[in-house]
């Protein structure tokens, strides 16, 4: 008899080559991903004179680079970022990589490019350099961002990983109206901490993780991260199966379909695996989340007021609320809803998905912005969908403006910034110091809570909208 084993120990298992005596494991890598930061493996290559060992299972996309304003080299802003994406475009053509590039229509942020063609399933593992690769484990897979040991994989197509502990997150009950997975996610990463989950791999669980759309599920996997976790993953369902059939590189024909779906039905975590450690939320007592400071581990209630350090008994937390106040220029005891906000982005990784996009424009339909407002689609094929539906029509009649696929504002890109010393309610993943520009600051939130700030100059209760 086999020990029970949870999801992300099955799949490890399956791509285990071998464990050293140092407790290192080497294991295959189904899928890799680059983006325009991979300039550096493809030289290592070059110099090593190695070539890509499969091709055939890396795929290039810019992703960082693309302005805003429009889809060609002509709309990046400098020289030094048309060079890194014109470097891809050759290194995927000198070692015979799929490249989508400027102009490719299936080309967007790497972590939905991987889902929408149907490279990220249950049971693979996928990787890139980006740390926001978890996003692709909400289908099921194994997927963490490698940073320097790209050249390793492109090398080998395996990688040398120590195997993380494994930690649960159960949540359970219905969401209350005006909760996103935003939400769910922020008030998990509040409650264990940003380091909480470091040295592990997070299971998310529960009826409200069933509940959600697998869309969803990726924003919760997305910020993984932002609580110190080597990944996220949840188990695949029906759900699963019926987002990944018919995309580019799922299962052909009715065998081979059959096959993975029994595959895939077989890796839920056993009902007696172990884990190191079990984490519980319960739901349905979420309201609409924001956070406060320079941590996504900063995050409150929107009814709630900004914290007072002197209330913190740990003297070294008590010292970076204070550092964080004074630069997000809030007061203890201050609403959250009396912050005024200059501008608002809607976009990112985190959510820029077509029904972030549909969420958000229910809200903005009708209305108008009082302070300036982007959206970005997170990829070219979300652009032309969003498009087909009117919504890039509603956003700009309510005074939003519609920018191209790609990472944009969340990473102060191309132009797309949040001026020295002005307030951005922002739906990335991160809300450190400088993330969307010199001496910025950030507060994170949901689509929805996105166009409420939009819409009010302020960070404001979605629910309100809800109601009228």
């Amino acid at each position: 008899m086999s020990l029970p084993r949870t999801l992300f120990e099955k799949i490890w298992d399956q791509h285990t080559i071998v464990t050293n005596e140092g407790g290192q494991t080497l294991l295959y890598v189904d899928w890799l991903l680059c983006s325009e930061g991979s300039i550096h493996a493809f030289n290592i290559l070059r110099a090593e004179g190695e070539k890509v060992r499969c091709p055939e299972r890396v795929f290039g996309v810019a992703d960082h680079y693309p302005a805003s304003g429009g889809p060609t080299m002509a709309d990046v802003l400098d020289d030094e970022r048309r060079n890194m994406i014109a470097t891809l475009d050759r290194n995927t053509q000198q070692y015979g990589i799929q490249y989508f590039g400027l102009g490719d229509p299936r080309r967007g942020i790497q972590h939905l490019v991987g889902p929408e063609q149907g490279l990220a399933q249950p049971g693979v593992i996928i990787l890139c350099g980006d740390s926001h690769t978890s996003t692709q484990a909400a289908v099921g897979a194994i997927a963490f961002g490698i940073g320097g040991e790209l050249a390793h994989v492109l090398a080998t197509q395996t990688i040398w990983q120590r195997k993380p502990a494994n930690m649960r997150v159960t949540v359970e009950g219905k969401r209350p109206p005006g909760v996103a997975a935003k939400d769910v996610i922020l008030a998990i990463i509040a409650k264990v901490g940003a380091g909480g989950a470091v040295q592990h791999a997070i299971e998310y669980a529960g009826s409200t993780i069933r509940d959600m759309s697998v869309e969803e599920r990726m924003t919760v996997c997305n910020m993984s991260i932002e609580a110190g976790a080597r990944a996220g993953i949840i188990a695949p369902d029906e759900k699963t199966a019926a987002y990944v059939k018919g995309r580019p590189y799922a299962p052909r024909g009715e065998q081979a379909w059959n096959q993975a779906v029994a595959y895939w039905n077989s890796l839920p975590s056993d009902a007696d695996a172990k884990f190191e450690r079990e984490v519980t939320l319960d739901a349905t007592t979420l309201a609409p989340m924001v956070t406060w400071g320079n941590s996504p581990e900063n995050a409150l209630p929107i009814t709630a007021v900004v914290p007072e350090p002197d209330s913190e008994p740990d003297a070294q937390r008590r010292a970076g609320m204070v550092r964080s106040l004074e630069y997000m220029d809030l007061k203890p005891g201050t609403r959250m809803t009396d912050i005024a906000i200059d501008q608002v982005f809607i976009g990112s990784c985190t959510n820029s998905r077509i029904e972030d996009l549909r969420a958000a424009a229910a809200i903005a339909n009708g209305r108008k912005a009082i302070v300036p407002a982007l959206v970005t689609p997170g990829s070219t094929g979300v652009k032309q969908q969003a498009e087909a539906e009117g919504l890039d029509r509603i956003f700009r009649a309510a005074g939003f403006a519609w920018g191209e696929a790609g990472c944009s504002m969340c990473v102060s890109m191309n132009g797309d910034t949040v001026p020295a010393g002005k307030r951005c309610a922002s739906t990335s993943n991160r809300n450190f110091r400088g993330r969307q520009g010199k001496d910025s600051r950030t507060h994170l939130v949901s689509p929805i809570m996105a166009v409420a700030a939009a819409l009010s100059g302020r960070l404001a209760d979605v629910r309100d909208f809800l109601r009228n």
